[in-house]
């Protein structure tokens, strides 16, 4: 339930350290280690977490909180949908100890309808308890019902708070999601720093909002260098969207060595040499 704010090389580290917590009997330690793997992108650390299913089944069944509370994450996030009564029952016990993975856990089944019959009321509920814990989560999840119109109440600045909460817990799509709901009241030098926020650490659609944002001089002077920056790094997550405005900043009569420099931090100096030399051919 993360959103891969982990460097790709770091999934074999995760796999490795999961291996060793279950050569030692660790298995909450593994499957938390898998699943963070599995996060970064790995397929082989997604199939591990479904090694380790059977004996945190076992932790959990013995009485282990966390164990619940782990195992309900996982056979949500990893089994199909003949699982949901299982993530229900484990959820619900850990939940019920007040733990806030399983809170958070149990209010996504009400929010959405898995396995029970939806209550937002219930959901709000339980993201609460788990938001006031500390989980990153829950706040963001509890966040976006107060955008969609589902909480009780109506709270704009209870929302960004709740939003702030989720991106120091490392939830990057908050920061993505803070940098709109501040854009649509004009706060338009902080939404852009949420956006860069989220763009630094891999989130594409914040990429392509600062991109943009930079090229048309929201919250900031316009800075086509920035701006051909970020549209070139849509690239790592394998989003060529941001090319054809780059390319229209070139047409528009960027130098050579602001498109050096924008290939540069971008860590994209070939596509910069590849856009400058179209420059030269077609006489931009």
């Amino acid at each position: 339930m993360s959103d891969v704010p982990v460097p790709p090389d770091g999934a074999a580290e995760f796999i490795e350290r999961g291996r060793q917590a279950a050569a030692r009997d660790d298995w909450k330690a593994a499957v938390t280690a898998w699943i963070a793997g599995s996060n970064a992108g790995s397929v082989e650390s997604a199939n591990l977490v479904l090694t380790g299913i059977a004996p945190l089944k076992a932790l959990a069944d013995a009485g282990d909180v966390d164990a619940q509370a782990l195992v309900a994450g996982a056979l949500l996030d990893f089994v199909d949908d003949s699982a949901l009564p299982m993530v229900l029952t484990y959820a619900t016990a850990a939940a019920g100890a007040g733990h806030p993975a399983a809170q958070r856990t149990l209010g996504f089944l009400y929010r959405t309808g898995r396995g029970v019959q939806a209550d937002t009321f219930q959901a709000e509920a339980l993201f609460t308890a788990a938001a006031k814990a500390g989980d990153a989560y829950a706040a963001f999840n509890l966040a976006g019902m107060y955008i969609t119109g589902d909480a009780r109440a109506r709270d704009h600045e209870k929302c960004l708070r709740l939003l702030r909460q989720a991106v120091e817990g490392g939830v990057t799509q908050a920061a993505a999601v803070l940098g709109d709901r501040l854009a649509a009241i004009d706060e338009d030098a902080e939404a852009l720093s949420w956006y860069l926020h989220a763009a630094e650490r891999g989130h594409a659609g914040s990429m392509f909002a600062a991109a943009c944002w930079y090229r048309d001089g929201l919250g900031t002077a316009p800075d086509p260098v920035q701006a051909v920056r970020w549209f070139l790094a849509m690239l790592d997550r394998g989003n060529g969207d941001g090319i054809h405005e780059a390319i229209q900043l070139v047409k528009r009569g960027m130098t050579e060595e602001q498109i050096r420099s924008a290939g540069e931090l971008a860590d994209r100096s070939s596509e910069a040499e590849t856009l400058i030399t179209m420059a030269r051919e077609r006489g931009w």
